[in-house]
């Protein structure tokens, strides 16, 4: 009997997930735009003050230590980039990539133009969305999180990071687009190192930045999708608009 309902259980998830995936298919097909259905995860390492340490280390290529007991002895290494686990690994930058997909298990997705489906989106804060994203020789890495920045008041902040320096950060331009009922909300910006902690951005409030209402207004059952396009530019601006 146990086994009967878990095995039920898994069909009824892989049944919810196909229909997800149905879901953004039919919204987005005409537009020829690739889908992909990116599920919660609790953060199992979330502290606000986390990463305190300034932007004139990550421009020198080395990633501030996010707790105050670690440090970076070798410069040419860097600490995991992953915003979800406390990860003692170590390595250089060019093996980021490689470290979260195996490690970690992030999907990464290809292609200029992609929708970022996060599912789930009543959940309770701390809960985090994230996948890589390939495109123009580069790597990116896209998180979303539900994050109580006041107390009894969960927001959600997305953003884009690249996985290279602050310089080569400064060569892109990304933007995300939210599209529903007659109704858009967009937000264009240069994207931040991986070399920088997350927390840091959202802490700034260098990022899309929803609160709850604003959110559900987007959303489709309990569903965020949100367009995704980088492109490279010279001229940088940040612009929120609806």
């Amino acid at each position: 009997m146990l086994f009967f309902t878990q095995c039920f259980g898994a069909v009824l998830d892989l049944i919810h997930l196909r229909f997800q995936h149905y879901k953004a298919k039919r919204v987005f097909s005409a537009a020829g735009q690739l889908v992909c259905v990116v599920n919660p995860t609790h953060s199992l390492k979330y502290a606000p003050t986390r990463c305190a340490a300034g932007q004139t280390s990550a421009e020198q290529g080395v990633l501030p230590p996010c707790h105050n007991h670690e440090a970076v002895h070798d410069p040419q290494l860097v600490p995991c980039t992953c915003p979800l686990f406390s990860c003692p690994w170590q390595g250089h930058l060019e093996v980021v990539v490689s470290h979260l997909r195996q490690t970690h298990r992030i999907n990464i997705l290809q292609g200029a133009e992609i929708v970022f489906l996060a599912t789930d989106m009543h959940l309770p804060a701390p809960t985090d969305w994230i996948i890589m994203h390939s495109c123009l020789g580069h790597q990116f890495l896209l998180v979303l999180r539900k994050q109580e920045k006041y107390e009894g008041h969960p927001q959600f902040f997305a953003t884009m990071m690249l996985i290279g320096t602050p310089t080569q950060a400064d060569n892109f331009t990304y933007r995300l687009e939210l599209n529903r009922n007659q109704r858009r909300l967009k937000w264009e910006a240069t994207p931040r190192s991986v070399l920088e902690c997350v927390d840091s951005v959202i802490s700034d409030g260098d990022c899309l930045v929803l609160n709850t209402s604003l959110a559900q207004l987007f959303s489709d059952n309990g569903s965020l999708a949100i367009g995704i396009a980088i492109t490279t530019s010279k001229v940088h601006n940040t612009e929120g608009e609806m």
